[in-house]
């Protein structure tokens, strides 16, 4: 029983890896052509809003009252604008993408830490805090030269978060799959 949860293990961190390593190439492919990515993360992010407001307006006819189905409607009405807009303004949004982006990697890397510092007991604690330390240094970076280079900033992050991201999931992976076969 133990030896099939084991393999099992070893299965799952041995695709993980392989995971990893895609998640590497991408981030590589990324780097390759900042400004494509930057779009395609705009485009993204559009799309994302669009498609989020036809599900909130489908979701304001299962509200009960009339009073909270027009305000579930108008809510996935400007979901719906601001993807629109988005579509139509692609370089503006990316402008404005860069300037949440390195707000976004500036909060989530100061939670990473937090993160790290709790998992400190594991032997890939430090590959978490590393990623943190990373993540929030390039907010820092972001924020600190907006909007100068913002067209070229989003894709460039990207493709170095999207690396670090499968660097991490290796290691961790890597970790994963020496600590079953320690106990096999």
């Amino acid at each position: 029983m133990a030896e099939t949860v084991l393999g099992g293990i070893k299965r799952a961190s041995g695709w993980s890896i392989f995971l990893g390593v895609l998640i590497v190439l991408l981030g590589i492919v990324a780097l390759m052509a900042p400004l494509a990515t930057g779009v395609v993360a705009v485009y993204i992010l559009a799309w994302s809003a669009i498609f989020a407001g036809g599900a909130q307006i489908a979701f304001a006819f299962q509200a009960h009252s009339g009073g909270r189905i027009a305000l579930e409607v108008i809510l996935g009405l400007v979901f719906i604008a601001v993807g629109l807009y988005i579509l139509r303004n692609p370089l503006a949004s990316l402008l404005t993408l860069t300037l949440m982006l390195g707000i976004l990697l500036l909060g989530y890397g100061i939670v990473a830490i937090f993160l790290a510092f709790q998992m400190r007991p594991s032997k890939v604690w430090g590959w978490v805090l590393f990623e943190a330390v990373v993540t929030t240094l390039f907010g820092v970076l972001v924020i600190a030269h907006w909007p100068i280079n913002s067209v070229f900033l989003v894709g460039t992050l990207v493709g170095v978060s999207i690396i670090f991201r499968g660097v991490t999931r290796i290691m961790v992976s890597q970790q994963i799959r020496s600590t079953a076969s320690a106990l096999a």
